[in-house]
């Protein structure tokens, strides 16, 4: 092929041109038809092999290869076969300046350095595209991994740059790097240590895609719904978005409510502050009025008869209520708001109901409900805890108890 190397210089020389601007027009003739075969080159091969891919996509089953048309991988790939062409010819073209091959060679070989690690992104990136829209790697921080590769792979790539252009060997190279692993360790701090989070998500499965978590110290409080290396995105209920770096999980507490959601229920824990000086014995006249009351009926009869049977066995002076067991209107509402809880049809009865007392405070006693919903969804839960404690309080009256207030704040303005 080196025939071809003044193709057209002797033509130029015949028409009585200078060697000089014969060599200079020759060199440009042979570099424009060199550009026009490449540009064919490459558009037939890029028309040849996406056709290829597409029609292949058509009748293979899997998503991949649809995937990788998607991602440009064909496109990329064949950018090689003009890179090949220019580096078979471009030595004829400049024949005549050798002092140009150099400098055109570091090119070549820059170029095929970054067309090879932009064909393995894009075959990266296929290969994330596809693990995501897979079942069982849905919820799995892909993106982190894939960005370490791709970190990996353009820190290489950017190494053998600088070999190329320094003309220097690889090892020379890496053993100047090695004193700077400091500075390339401060740079990358953030880096590393939001790899080290995503390996922890994987390994310990504490956090995926799609997972409600709560985080106070960057008011996140929504779903996961990306994990990148150097951030995770949470989308709050309020539509927006919150970033958080990726490496805060490690040190930061944070609350993932998956637990909840994979359970069989919400928990419900909310309390009723009940006055302490409006607890009291319930004497017969108040037992007959609250025997009344459909769900505890059977209880009062049950427990009246015990207390009675109690009492007479032991001689309790009853002219006093304080004397022998008695009920307490308090001990009552507790059992009243126990079955109530219990028969209502948004709890789950196979998980803990509990109304409990809590340890008495300055401003009462409080009355813990602790039960779980069946629906979940956050909207219908506060429907369910307000429907439950809208019937207590409103129940409060008819056991002769009372909520505490707190009224030291208002103001009483007389004209």
């Amino acid at each position: 092929m080196q025939d071809y190397k003044h193709f057209f210089y002797d033509y130029l020389v015949k028409m009585n041109l200078s060697k000089d601007a014969a060599e200079v027009l020759n060199m440009l003739c042979l570099l424009l038809i060199l550009i026009v075969v490449l540009w064919i080159t490459d558009f037939i091969t890029r028309k040849i092999l996406v056709q290829a891919f597409t029609n292949f996509a058509k009748k293979s089953s899997t998503d991949f290869d649809d995937l990788l048309v998607e991602h440009k991988s064909p496109t990329n790939i064949a950018h090689v076969a003009p890179l090949l062409i220019t580096i078979q010819f471009f030595s004829i073209v400049f024949y005549d300046y050798p002092h140009f091959e150099k400098p055109i060679e570091t090119l070549l070989k820059l170029y095929s350095v970054f067309l090879f690690i932009w064909i393995i992104r894009s075959i990266l990136k296929t290969f994330e595209s596809y693990f995501q829209k897979l079942k069982r790697f849905k919820d799995k921080p892909i993106s982190s991994y894939i960005q370490v590769v791709m970190i990996i792979l353009w820190v290489l790539g950017i190494a053998v740059a600088v070999v190329i252009v320094a003309d220097i060997s690889i090892i020379k190279f890496f053993t100047t790097l090695g004193a700077a692993s400091a500075v390339m360790l401060l740079i990358f701090k953030d880096t590393i240590l939001g790899f080290v989070a995503s390996i922890q998500f994987a390994v310990n499965d504490t956090i995926r895609i799609g997972d409600w978590i709560t985080m106070e110290k960057y008011g996140a409080d929504g779903d996961v719904i990306a994990i990148n290396l150097n951030n995770l995105q949470v989308q709050n209920f309020d539509k927006t978005i919150t970033i958080i770096p990726t490496y805060a999980f490690i040190s930061e507490a944070y609350t993932n409510w998956r637990g909840m959601e994979d359970s069989g229920g919400r928990r419900i824990k909310r309390s009723l502050i009940i006055k302490v000086n409006s607890v009291n014995y319930l004497n017969n006249d108040a037992i007959k009025s609250i025997k009344n009351i459909d769900l505890i009926a059977d209880y009062i009869d049950s427990r009246q008869h015990d207390i009675n049977a109690y009492n007479k066995k032991n001689n309790a002076n009853k002219d006093l209520l304080i004397n022998g067991r008695n009920l307490t209107n308090l001990g009552v509402f507790r059992k009243y708001a126990q079955e109530y809880v219990s028969n209502h049809s948004a709890i789950n009865d196979d998980m803990t109901i509990m109304i409990r007392q809590l340890a008495p405070t300055s401003k009462g006693i409080p009355l813990e409900v602790y039960a779980f919903s069946i629906d979940k969804r956050w909207a219908n839960y506060e429907y369910i805890m307000a429907d439950i404690f809208d019937h207590l309080i409103a129940a409060i009256p008819y056991f002769k108890l009372e909520i505490f207030e707190d009224i030291s704040g208002s103001v009483n303005n007389k004209n």
